[in-house]
């Protein structure tokens, strides 16, 4: 028996190599080394980045990472080493059911699992990416696996988003202002998303390039660990939308968006701000509510124009001039070149194969189909009339 417990540890502990190299191998494509010629065939379960065509180079430009100049957080190592501070390992134990002496053997378990339940599935099984599933379903297995497989079913569902999901193929958003990450976090560690939808116009580009553009900033947000244990809080300006904006999300829309945010994305999201809201947004959140769970329905704050209220939330030392803030003036180009500098990272992430291709997935899945959005838009005709009456 100890002898077979004993050949058993080995087994493991060589996979955990196995999976550590694979990882290291992965971050180091996505540093920018050369890709050129033909792509070798791919080990079982771990992405590869499909090689460029024959004498091929994408210059990447220098390798450090260049989003701690920002202030923005940074990725963590290619082989996991936790870097979570004291006060944040009490803090996920608390919060998250993280017990650091169990760390690794629960993410050998949500590998076991998954190489057992979905061998086909193309997927990272490195520690560090493991961990972001696991710590956005407090440590329970089953419903960390469901969340990995909504995260890449979400992809199939939503072609529209994800094909060719690249920070170069959203500048456009990036350059108009719609989103930025304040360069500080709160008081908790919770970096702010802002978000600034009466920046769009319809007649700029589809409302898709908006989702693709937050989504980008989510995956950037959630490399480090500090942000999976701390979470994120969202802060949404309505200055400026209208009748045109508000009518172009559709319940189906509103659907999909929030079924990735709370059921297919491991983040955790803390508290969405809304301020400057007009009295169109009461017909914009009528099409959103029916999607939100309860708890995140709670997260919602709607302050108006009193920016003292917005205080009470967010502190003015973390927000800028133009929120009653004494950080400066907003910027958005910082975090635009954070985004912008990961290029070759999302095309590692985003830009191969279906991680989905041949998995036989379970029967309750995220998304319903197209006869979930005929009957949204049904719903729509009469929500469409209080947007109406709203404006």
């Amino acid at each position: 028996m100890r002898g077979c417990l004993r050949r058993e540890a080995a087994q493991r502990e060589r996979a955990a190599v196995t999976d550590r190299r694979s990882a290291t191998d992965n971050i180091s494509r996505a540093e920018g080394r050369v890709l050129g010629g033909s792509s070798p065939r791919p080990k079982p379960h771990i992405h590869r980045l499909p090689m460029a065509e024959e004498n091929d180079t994408l210059d990447v430009g220098p390798l450090e990472d260049k989003a701690a100049e920002n202030g923005f957080p940074t990725p963590p190592p290619p082989v996991y080493s936790c870097t979570l501070t004291p006060e944040l390992v009490a803090k996920a134990r608390e919060e998250l059911q993280e017990k650091p002496e169990w760390r690794l053997r629960d993410v050998q378990a949500l590998r076991d699992m998954i190489l057992k339940e979905q061998p086909n599935l193309r997927t990272r099984l490195d520690d560090a990416f493991l961990l972001r599933f696991l710590r956005a379903r407090k440590f329970d297995y089953d419903r960390a696996l469901q969340l990995l497989l909504n995260y890449h079913t979400s992809r199939r569902a939503w072609p529209e988003v994800f094909h060719d999901l690249r920070p170069s193929t959203v500048k456009h958003v990036l350059d108009l202002g719609f989103l930025t990450v304040l360069p500080q976090p709160d008081p908790h560690g919770r970096y702010i998303l802002c978000l600034r939808p009466g920046k769009w116009k319809p007649n700029d580009y589809p409302f898709v390039d908006n989702i693709r553009a937050i989504y980008l900033t989510l995956e950037k947000l959630i490399q480090p660990e500090e942000t999976q244990v701390n979470g994120i809080v969202i802060l949404a300006d309505y200055s400026g939308v209208g009748l045109s904006q508000a009518s172009s999300l559709g319940p189906f829309l509103a659907k999909k968006v929030v079924g990735i945010l709370q059921d297919g994305f491991p983040i955790r999201i803390k508290a969405v701000n809304i301020i400057n809201e007009p009295r169109i947004f009461k017909g914009i959140f009528a099409i959103i509510k029916p999607f939100l769970k309860e708890k995140m329905a709670e997260r919602f704050i709607l302050h108006g124009s009193d920016l003292s209220s917005l205080h009470r939330t967010i502190p003015r030392a973390v927000l800028p001039e133009e929120y009653g803030g004494v950080a400066g003036r907003l910027q958005t180009a910082a975090w635009s070149r954070t985004l912008l500098d990961a290029e070759v990272e999302f095309v590692v992430e985003f830009c191969q194969p279906d991680p989905l291709e041949g998995v036989v997935l379970p029967d309750s899945m995220l998304f319903e189909g197209e006869q979930a959005g005929a009957q949204g838009e049904e719903s729509y005709r009469g929500i469409r009339s209080q947007l109406y009456y709203c404006y």
